[in-house]
């Protein structure tokens, strides 16, 4: 542990996501009263103090590092009865850990904010003044806010297409190739032919990439397959995806022999749902994820998924930004694709031990 806590070593001792940590200082009554003490027990143990309080460090112009990110949290699992709303240790955390990680390194400090009731631009401004360099997901801010921020600092956007940002540093990984590959294994080691392919309503660049990954493949195979998903779920949630398996029933009239979910958390979800009906897993039908999440290991059958380097994103974007407050802010702009690789495990009917298969790209 570094000498001075971070939002990272609270999590981790409350056992907590970050995003959590962060809800309980910005917007504390959407936290249970029982977490938010748990979060601030941990916080007072460590001597932690947030960035937002820290108005010293907050105000300095230089060693500090921002990432805005959307608020990925699962609705339905906060507003359940268990205490598990982070088991699944989300998307962003992992991103965050890795940026934590590389500006200790480099001696920066990371202010981080999540997009939450009222969009993201009231923070935007807020974070961007605060920082030297500033890192963003896909989709978050909108793309004249982000002009006007890079005007003044770099600026490094994370996950999705460029999308009118072709100037900016940017890092994706290769959603199109794991989807692919993942949903290749079904097709020809599993002899697979009958799969629905579960997306979110307002398809992310990401979750785009890997429905045309999934498309490919299943073309390739012989497969006759829709252009469009077999089911659009509100958000892609635990919840959206047990209540997905009625939705599909209901239109097929007959499970399909694969569920490949856009997301493990949507997974993770259907394999509750399916062992509550009596349902086999993988003997009775196969279900799949993307992520890499660490609850994805977790479940039983331990979940077959596409393995994001989420650790790695991060540290990538304090590389990017370190490298253009040093000097370099007129290069010409990084574009970096990294791989990812297919994790067989049981629930598409290989043994937990198989491991992954090297990265694809």
């Amino acid at each position: 542990m570094s000498t001075t806590p971070t939002v990272y070593d609270v999590a981790e001792r409350s056992g907590v996501s970050i995003a959590t940590v962060s809800r309980v200082y910005r917007n504390p009554d959407s936290v249970r009263a029982e977490t938010r003490e748990r979060v601030l027990t941990a916080a007072r143990e460590l001597g932690y103090v947030p960035s937002g309080n820290a108005r010293g460090l907050a105000s300095r112009s230089t060693g500090i590092l921002g990432l805005c990110f959307p608020d990925y949290s699962d609705p339905d699992a906060e507003a359940g009865e268990a205490d598990d709303e982070d088991a699944a240790m989300l998307y962003s955390d992992q991103i965050i850990r890795g940026m934590e990680r590389a500006a200790r390194r480099h001696g920066y400090a990371l202010l981080i904010a999540a997009s939450l009731k009222g969009g993201p631009e009231s923070l935007v401004a807020k974070v961007a003044g605060r920082v030297d360099g500033f890192a963003v997901l896909a989709r978050t801010v909108p793309t004249e806010e982000l002009e006007i921020i890079s005007r003044r600092q770099p600026v490094v956007m994370l996950a999705g297409p460029r999308e009118g940002t072709d100037h900016l540093d940017h890092i994706e990984v290769a959603n199109f190739d794991g989807q692919s590959e993942l949903t290749r294994h079904l097709i020809e080691d599993h002899g697979l032919r009958r799969l629905a392919y579960i997306g979110s309503a307002e398809e992310s660049p990401d979750v785009e990439a890997r429905f045309r990954g999934y498309l490919a493949a299943c073309r390739a195979g012989g497969l006759e397959v829709a252009d469009e998903p077999d089911l659009r779920v509100r958000m892609m949630t635990q919840a959206e995806g047990a209540r997905a398996l009625d939705a599909l029933f209901a239109r097929h009239g007959a499970w399909p022999e694969a569920l490949v979910f856009a997301n493990d958390q949507m997974a993770v979800g259907a394999l509750h749902a399916l062992a509550e009906r009596g349902l086999r897993v993988p003997d009775d039908v196969v279900v799949t994820g993307f992520d890499g999440i660490p609850l994805s290991r977790l479940v039983r059958p331990a979940l077959t998924t596409v393995r994001q380097p989420m650790l790695r994103m991060g540290e990538e974007a304090v590389e990017l930004l370190v490298k253009r407050l040093s000097g370099a802010r007129d290069a010409d702009p990084v574009s970096l694709v990294l791989p990812v690789s297919v994790a067989r495990r049981g629930s598409c009917g290989c043994s937990d031990g198989e491991g992954a298969e090297p990265g694809v790209r």
